[in-house]
């Protein structure tokens, strides 16, 4: 067996081995040996000292999770002569380790994820994860929960939901704190004060930094001006796990201001129809042309709703027609808020964005594309006309 002195560590060894809190999180930029080391602990620290434990190394996807953590970990028992392929069942993503069972899991297998229950919890790329994934993922989690990620979202759940806990111990490092980085790593990371200032703040110094690939910039309001304009309300459909949305969007010369009026799950169109009349939205509503069938029912309820106008890529004919304007989100808008921080570009395999947006947070944004292309995008209609 190893012995631990043998070691190649740097500080987050040392964080988890010092940390009595039940969660962990290790924010940092590229090359700071975070995903590295918090395997060594795993291996040489919690597996070493326990047995007929479940640890669980848990990713977004699969794919991901093969290229980069478990590759690591039977890097590491290869490196240390451990590595066992008797103990090794590749079928089932599985090692078994000095009597503990080490599996990899990612989102894409659901019945892992809400399966049985584990000790110790390794979320890599923690920022890839949904909040609801994550508390499923806690929920059976009995002693420690361990979460890296790299600060590429300026606002997320992790900031808001786990830091703050009381039994949440948080870190930060950089590549400066990997004594084992090699200078010409280290040379490149340190290009990036010259030539992409935003990649140098979160990949350089671990710091959080607004996404590139956030698509739409706003501010937020505290009312609308009274001289502004009612384009019309949009309404976007959901029911089991997306929710039903209404939003309203006034426009002011350049200004476009946008209000949240409604979000909320599990809605019948009797309980729509129900909301409409008690909030008294008399004005014109554009609602997803997917659902006639419910637009329809509304309509026959005495409500002035129309299926929006979907055009060739409306989508993103959509996204170019909000971002015309200076967007004004109320500030009671929470869910509108939400969403307009972290709707964004995809990108692909090699970090390059496409022009083709991410299919979350926008259940809000869509319905404010379905009220601002119904009504902006036709060419001739009076004062909201864009020539």
């Amino acid at each position: 067996m190893i012995k631990q002195k043998t070691l190649q560590t740097n500080k987050i060894y040392k964080h988890l081995s010092n940390s009595d809190k039940k969660i962990i999180v290790e924010q940092g930029g590229t090359r700071s040996g975070k995903t590295y080391n918090i395997i060594l602990w795993i291996i040489f620290k919690y597996c070493i000292n326990n047995s007929d434990k479940v640890i669980t190394v848990c990713r977004k996807s699969f794919p991901s999770l093969r290229a980069t953590v478990m590759r690591d970990f039977m890097s590491i028992l290869e490196k240390h002569n451990i590595y066992n392929e008797a103990h090794h069942n590749k079928s089932n993503s599985e090692y078994n380790l000095f009597g503990n069972l080490v599996e990899f899991i990612s989102l894409d297998q659901p019945q892992k994820i809400r399966g049985r229950k584990r000790d110790l919890l390794f979320v890599n790329e923690g920022n890839e994860l949904y909040y609801e994934d994550m508390q499923q993922l806690l929920f059976r989690t009995q002693e420690r929960v361990i979460l890296d990620f790299n600060p590429s979202d300026e606002y997320h759940w992790i900031y808001d939901k786990l830091i703050p806990r009381s039994d949440c111990d948080f870190f930060k490092t950089t590549y400066l704190d990997n004594p084992f980085i090699e200078d010409s790593i280290k040379k490149e990371i340190e290009l990036l004060k010259e030539t992409d200032e935003q990649y140098w703040q979160i990949y350089g110094l671990g710091e959080r930094a607004a996404s590139r690939s956030t698509i739409f910039n706003y501010v937020e309001v505290n009312k609308i001006p009274a001289t502004a304009n009612l384009v019309s309300y949009g309404m976007d459909f959901g029911y089991t796990n997306d929710p039903t949305v209404l939003s309203s969007v006034y426009t002011e010369n350049n200004n476009l201001y946008i209000k949240e009026h409604l979000y909320r799950t599990q809605m019948t169109t009797s309980d729509i129809n129900q909301f409409l009349k008690s909030e008294n939205i008399t004005g014109t509503i554009y609602a997803d042309s997917a659902e006639p069938r419910l637009i329809s029912e509304l309509r026959s309820m005495g409500h002035n709703i129309f299926a929006s106008i979907k055009g060739k890529d409306s989508i993103n004919a959509g996204i170019d027609l909000l971002k015309r304007y200076k967007i004004h989100v109320l500030n009671t808008s929470t869910n509108a808020i939400s969403e307009f921080r972290n709707y964004k570009w995809q990108e692909d395999k090699t970090g390059i964005l496409t022009n083709k947006p991410e299919d979350k947070h926008n259940h809000i944004i869509d319905s404010c594309r379905y009220a601002t292309y119904s009504i902006l995008s036709r060419p001739n209609f009076g004062k909201y006309a864009l020539h």
